[in-house]
C-alpha cells in the first residue's frame, strides 16, 4: 500500500511539474529586452513635435533648459567690447613693446557658478569694482598669458614659448606684473565705454582662489568675454566678465542699436512740428459772462427776449479756447469793432462750467 501510494505521489508531482515549465515557456519573460520605438524615444526627450505655441516641455528636455541662460541681446555692448578690443591693440603694444593682436573668440550669457566651476587653473582673476553702478566685475587671465607677459616684460628673447613651472604658486613679481596688465586692461575698457556714459572700471584687489572671487550670486546670470591676445609665438587667453546686475544701470542705452540713438524721438519732427504748430489758426472766445439757467427758461426762450449779464461795465471778461481759459482781458472798441486787451494769464484748469453767453 505504501508503494503504490509513493508511486503516485511522485507521478502527481511530475505532472505539476510539467505544466508549470509549459506555462512558463507560454509567458513572455520578464527579462526579455524591450526596444523603444522612434515615437516613445521622442515623447521621453520631449521632442514630440507637440510643443508648439503654448506647449509644456516634457522630459529630459525640461531638464536640460532649466540650465540655460537666454537673456536679451544687448547690440551696444558688442560694439563697445568691438571698441575695447581697438583700443587694447594699441595700448598693449605700448605696454609689452612686441607686436600684440588682440580678437574676441566669443560673447556668451550662462551663470556665475557655471563659470567659476569652469575656469581652467592656475589662473589670476582681478576683481573689479564699478563705482558708478556700485557693483563688480572680473578680469581672468590664463596660465599661458601670465607666463607670457611676464617673459616678454623681463626680456625673454623672443622665438622661445614661455616656460611653465608646475606646481608652484605665481610670485610676487609675477602677481605685480599681471595686475599691471590689469590694469591696462580695465583702463581700455573705461574709454571704451565712455562714449556711451562716463564710468571708471577700477582695479580692487587680485586672487588665485575662485571661491574668493564670488561677485556675485550662483545663479545670476552674466556677460561673458573671451578675449585672445597673440604676441608673435606667445600669449594666451583673457576672459571679462560682467553680470547683468552690474550692467542693469546702463540697460536701455545697450539696446541700442547705434551709439547716440534716442528711443521714439526725432528731432528732425520734432522742428517740423514746432513750426507748424506756430503756424496755425485758433479761434478764441470772449466771455462776457457764465451763468445756470434752467432748462425750461432756455425752451421759452422768443425772439425779442433779452438775459441780463450779471457783469458791469468795464468788468474784465475772458477768453477762451475750446473749453480752456487762456487768458483775462479788457473789453473795449477800435474804430468800429468789439476789442479786447489782454491784461493776465490765467492758470490751466481755472475755467469754470457753465452756458457762455
Amino acid at each position: 500500500m505504501s508503494g503504490d501510494s509513493d508511486e503516485d505521489l511522485a507521478a502527481a508531482w511530475g505532472a505539476s511539474l510539467d505544466e508549470e515549465e509549459g506555462a512558463t515557456a507560454d509567458a513572455p519573460t520578464p527579462d526579455a529586452a524591450r526596444v523603444l520605438n522612434q515615437a516613445e524615444i521622442d515623447s521621453l526627450l520631449g521632442f514630440d513635435g507637440k510643443g508648439g505655441d503654448g506647449g509644456e516641455e516634457s522630459g529630459i528636455q525640461r531638464i536640460i533648459s532649466s540650465g540655460l541662460v537666454s537673456y536679451e541681446r544687448l547690440p551696444m555692448l558688442e560694439i563697445v567690447f568691438d571698441r575695447m578690443v581697438r583700443l587694447m591693440s594699441t595700448t598693449l603694444r605700448n605696454f609689452t613693446s612686441d607686436n600684440v593682436e588682440v580678437s574676441i573668440d566669443g560673447i556668451v550669457s550662462l551663470r556665475f557658478a557655471d563659470y567659476l566651476n569652469s575656469i581652467p587653473l592656475p589662473a589670476m582673476l582681478g576683481v573689479t569694482r564699478v563705482e558708478q553702478w556700485d557693483n563688480y566685475g572680473l578680469v581672468v587671465v590664463d596660465s599661458a598669458l601670465i607666463y607670457s607677459v611676464v617673459d616678454v616684460l623681463l626680456g625673454g628673447r623672443r622665438g622661445t614659448a614661455a616656460m611653465r613651472i608646475e606646481g608652484r604658486p605665481y610670485t610676487t613679481i609675477e602677481r605685480t606684473l599681471v595686475e599691471r596688465l590689469i590694469g591696462v586692461v580695465l583702463e581700455d575698457l573705461t574709454a571704451a565705454f565712455e562714449p556711451l556714459c562716463p564710468v571708471v572700471f577700477g582695479f580692487d584687489r587680485l586672487e588665485v582662489n575662485p571661491r574668493f572671487a564670488a561677485i556675485s550670486r550662483p545663479s545670476n546670470a552674466c556677460v561673458l568675454v573671451r578675449l585672445r591676445v597673440d604676441m608673435e609665438d606667445r600669449g594666451g587667453k583673457l576672459e571679462l566678465l560682467l553680470p547683468y546686475a552690474t550692467l542693469e544701470p546702463v540697460r536701455e542705452l545697450l539696446l541700442q542699436q547705434f551709439m547716440g540713438e534716442k528711443f521714439g524721438r526725432d528731432s528732425i519732427w520734432e522742428t517740423h512740428l514746432a513750426e507748424e504748430l506756430r503756424s496755425t489758426e485758433v479761434a478764441l472766445d470772449v466771455v462776457l459772462d457764465e451763468q445756470l439757467v434752467p432748462l425750461s427758461s432756455i425752451v421759452g426762450l422768443k425772439v425779442g427776449d433779452r438775459i441780463a449779464l450779471g457783469v458791469s461795465p468795464g468788468a474784465p471778461v475772458r477768453l477762451r479756447c475750446g473749453e480752456v481759459a487762456l487768458f483775462e482781458a479788457e473789453l473795449g472798441r477800435q474804430e468800429q469793432r468789439l476789442a479786447v486787451r489782454i491784461s493776465r494769464e490765467l492758470e490751466r484748469g481755472r475755467g469754470s462750467g457753465g452756458v457762455p453767453a
